[in-house]
């Protein structure tokens, strides 16, 4: 079975580009919006609508395939490609990709993935978001043409064996984060509630005082709400570099200090914190990673600490989960280009023995996340992000129905 034709048309991603440097430098909110001039590269606000290009491929016998091309929130940040606009790029993927790809033969994901990562223009890379796209629409066309499911064709080219039970979820806040966790706790989400703290004055609290009586708070409110005592959330907080913006980026002592008070407010509840400090580059982050891990473990303060910014591409993750920077590394899929690098990078993680967090962004759409799911229940991480959007509902919808549907699928087998 070949590729027969491919296709582009722009679309809008389930939530928006956010110029994360002028936030963490103070940018104020005016409603939604936010306030100030944007500093990042490319970005014309601090907050503009997200965009994604869908890429179609039709098969010989006229089926068609597809995957969403689309970039993190915090686009051109923490050494990421920069801002993804559709305008700017379906030219590119029309003169170059599509030229490429016409005729060829939808035998092997791993083969065709490899050609797709290899491509260049003016000696460089596609655009992170192309190649997260266009992966996932030829991961579907292989498993059109093998009349299987994109989990069964991840399986069988990786050798992974495939789950036989949903992959825990974690829903993402946003700023909205009180109402927000009482949804998640509604609809008992594994894993809770991100909380969007990316800002020292309004969210984190100059001696840390703002997000401890955050974590005080959800702990409480899930013991009130849940229906179930047998309901034991995961505590997983986004910190955004702002606990090392407090303590400093390598004072490892005085961060295991507050993170300790902070293990003892989530109680009785396990607690992983993303991104504790953001430390300007990958060999720092590394290098403060892997010293707090150390100091956590030797004092046996059990929180987890999770790899995020500088972690970006596959060979990112295979460096910081060498060199045991953090418990769990954020897979963050868009960052990784194509979906087979996801796949790696899943597998790299268990073999080693580090946490798995197979993420991605709130900037995404319904479909980037449904291949995204289908490749979780082939290489089982310890979590998955429900995405896209920061409403919890929509999120956890898409993820959670997608995992139920295959799973019913490969049962009714």
């Amino acid at each position: 079975m070949k590729i027969q034709k491919m296709i582009c048309s722009a679309g809008k991603t389930g939530f928006y580009f956010d110029d994360q440097k002028a936030i963490k430098q103070g940018a104020g909110h005016d409603g939604f919006n936010y306030v100030g001039e944007a500093v990042t590269p490319g970005f014309t606000s601090i907050r503009q609508a997200g965009e994604s290009i869908s890429v179609q491929i039709q098969l010989e016998d006229g089926e068609w395939a597809f995957g969403d091309c689309a970039a993190v929130q915090y686009s051109g940040a923490g050494g990421r490609d920069p801002l993804f606009l559709a305008a700017d790029y379906i030219p590119l993927i029309e003169s170059v990709v599509i030229p490429h790809f016409i005729g060829k033969e939808l035998n092997s994901f791993k083969e065709l993935a490899a050609e797709l990562e290899a491509l260049r223009v003016d000696g460089k890379a596609l655009h992170t978001a192309i190649r997260y796209g266009v992966s996932q629409a030829l991961l579907d066309a292989v498993a059109k043409a093998h009349k299987e499911l994109i989990t069964e064709t991840v399986a069988r080219e990786y050798g992974c064996s495939i789950s036989q039970k949903p992959v825990p979820i974690f829903t993402q806040s946003g700023d909205n984060r009180y109402e927000n966790a009482e949804k998640m706790i509604i609809k008992e989400a594994q894993v809770l509630p991100h909380a969007l703290i990316n800002n020292v004055e309004e969210k984190l609290g100059h001696k840390g005082e703002i997000l401890l009586d955050y974590v005080k708070w959800l702990s409480h409110r899930i013991c009130e709400m849940r229906r179930d005592e047998n309901y034991q959330p995961v505590l997983h907080i986004d910190c955004y570099g702002t606990i090392g913006m407090v303590f400093g980026d390598d004072n490892f002592p005085a961060m295991a200090d507050y993170l300790a008070t902070l293990e003892e407010a989530a109680k009785p509840f396990h607690l992983r914190i993303e991104g504790p400090m953001d430390a300007g580059s990958r060999e720092a982050q590394i290098r403060c990673l892997a010293g707090l891990r150390k100091e956590l473990d030797a004092r046996q303060i059990h929180v987890e600490i999770v790899a995020d910014e500088w972690c970006n591409t596959w060979e990112d993750i295979k460096l910081f989960a060498d060199e045991k920077a953090g418990h769990m590394i954020q897979i963050k899929t868009p960052d990784l280009g194509g979906v087979n690098n996801t796949i790696e990078a899943v597998l790299y993680c268990k073999k080693v023995g580090i946490g798995a967090y197979q993420g991605g962004t709130c900037n995404e759409t319904d479909r980037s996340a449904q291949v995204c799911t289908d490749i979780a229940l082939a290489t089982q991480p310890d979590q998955i992000l429900a995405k896209p959007g920061m409403g919890v509902d929509e999120g956890y919808m898409i993820v959670n129905n997608e995992m139920q549907r295959v799973l019913a699928r490969l049962a009714a087998k």
